[in-house]
């Protein structure tokens, strides 16, 4: 269906007769006569009755009204998304877990903007399946999250492996086993399944989070422990404001980053690119772990 037949139809119901509506869309009456009568012979039904106040929708426009308004929001909104900015070559979009965009993610966004100004990026922060589903539809054109689906058309990558740490806001914290104020952080189904091995008495949480980052603001603010990438509390060891409880086990998560397989584009191969070299400067200047340490490698 013509989008335009859309238009002048909700224009017409928005106007209140066929004159306001032409002189508001700048065509003449007989054009928005036109296509209204169009629109009414494809959908097989008639949507206004004309009389001398002007025009009232029929119950088939009624109910016509609500798909039409969708089919040009959806229409605008795909003028949005795959339209090129003025002034840019191309666009990007890059959806990723949102622990993965502290530090790591935005690194690479630094980076490609500084190496390829011209790119457009709209960049995107959600769940496994959220981003999965962006990719199958292409809504997205890059993912980077910790526990993809394999799925046909998409290449998954592993970009490094997060260390995950039990820290804790008290210094003197020394039973290695989730304590009061603990919250757990749902890292994905394998992270799930090895931090219920190693324990197995843990009980329901007071607190779960889907977030890392809403689970590390709540520990900071109130007190407690829970597991985080090492990378993003690094800064709090630091500073003595969070500590890492001793003995507790270490899990290794892998992310990944999943791209199109017929991707042509040049600009998929640089974000890919850079994202990689920082994954290998980040893997070669990793803290390994303390021997003592129980550490337990997750698998996709």
């Amino acid at each position: 269906m013509d989008t335009e037949l859309a238009r002048t139809f909700l224009k017409v119901v928005e106007s209140g007769n066929f004159i306001t509506a032409a002189e508001r869309l700048h065509v003449s009456q007989s054009t928005v006569s036109t296509r209204i009568h169009t629109l009414e012979e494809q959908l097989g039904c008639i949507l206004f009755v004309r009389n001398k106040a002007g025009t009232n929708l029929t119950s088939a426009g009624r109910q016509f009204q609500r798909h039409a308004s969708i089919l040009v929001r959806t229409v605008e909104q795909a003028r949005h998304d795959i339209g090129i900015p003025e002034g840019f070559s191309g666009t990007l979009t890059v959806g990723g877990r949102i622990g993965l965009w502290e530090e790591f993610l935005v690194h690479w966004l630094s980076r490609m903007q500084a190496e390829h100004p011209t790119i457009s990026i709209r960049a995107e922060s959600g769940l496994e399946p959220d981003i999965m589903q962006g990719l199958i539809e292409g809504r997205i054109d890059i993912g980077v999250m910790y526990t993809p689906q394999s799925r046909p058309g998409l290449k998954v990558e592993q970009l490094f492996e997060e260390r995950l740490v039990m820290v804790s806001t008290n210094a003197r914290t020394s039973t290695p086993e989730p304590q009061a104020g603990y919250v757990y952080v749902d890292w994905g189904p394998e992270f799930y399944a090895r931090h219920s091995a190693c324990f197995p008495s843990f009980g329901a949480p007071p607190l779960t989070a889907n977030i890392g980052w809403l689970g590390l603001q709540h520990i900071l603010m109130n007190g407690g422990s829970g597991y985080f990438p090492m990378r993003i509390v690094l800064p709090y060891l630091a500073a003595k404001t969070l500590h890492v409880v001793k003995k507790a086990p270490e899990f290794f998560m892998p992310a990944y980053v999943i791209y199109p397989l017929d991707s042509e584009r040049d600009v998929f191969a640089n974000a890919i690119d850079i994202m990689q070299s920082l994954a290998a400067l980040k893997t070669a200047t990793k803290t390994k772990p303390a021997a003592a340490k129980r550490t337990h490698r997750i698998a996709r």
